[in-house]
Parts: structure tokens; C-alpha cells; sequence
């Protein structure tokens, strides 16, 4: 009588560990990528109004009007 497991068993039984090695890794990523939490917005500063940064929006100045003439057809 042979002691040595039938050929078939014995590719089985590394498939079934590549397998689970493969789950188990695919599962360690993913917790290392959400680190286990849900992920959390960064905070964000308010922006300053345009009155605040000393300027104050558009303005229709005198070569703005030259380069509104000058795309008439």
C-alpha cells in the first residue's frame, strides 16, 4: 500500500490554498484602503467674498470695450 496522496487530491488541496490566499490578501487591501473607517471629506476653508479680496466682480472698462468692437462682424 502507498503512502503518497493520489495526485489529484494533492493539486486540489493548492488550489484551495491559492484561493484562500488570494481572499485573504484581497481582504487585507481592502481594509488597509478604507482603513477600516468610511472615508471622510477634507475641510474645506470658506472662500472670501470678492468684496473682501478687494476686488468686486466684472467690470467694463475701456479695453474691454475695444475688444468688444473689434469682434463685431
Amino acid at each position: 500500500m502507498s503512502t503518497k496522496k493520489p495526485k489529484a487530491d494533492n493539486e486540489n488541496s493548492r488550489r484551495g490554498f491559492l484561493l484562500g490566499a488570494g481572499l485573504a490578501s484581497a481582504a487585507g487591501a481592502a481594509v488597509v484602503a478604507t482603513r477600516g473607517g468610511p472615508l471622510q471629506a477634507p475641510a474645506t476653508k470658506a472662500k472670501p467674498r470678492l468684496d473682501e479680496r478687494g476686488g468686486g466682480g466684472y467690470h467694463v472698462t475701456d479695453h474691454v470695450k475695444r475688444y468688444y468692437r473689434s469682434t463685431l462682424v
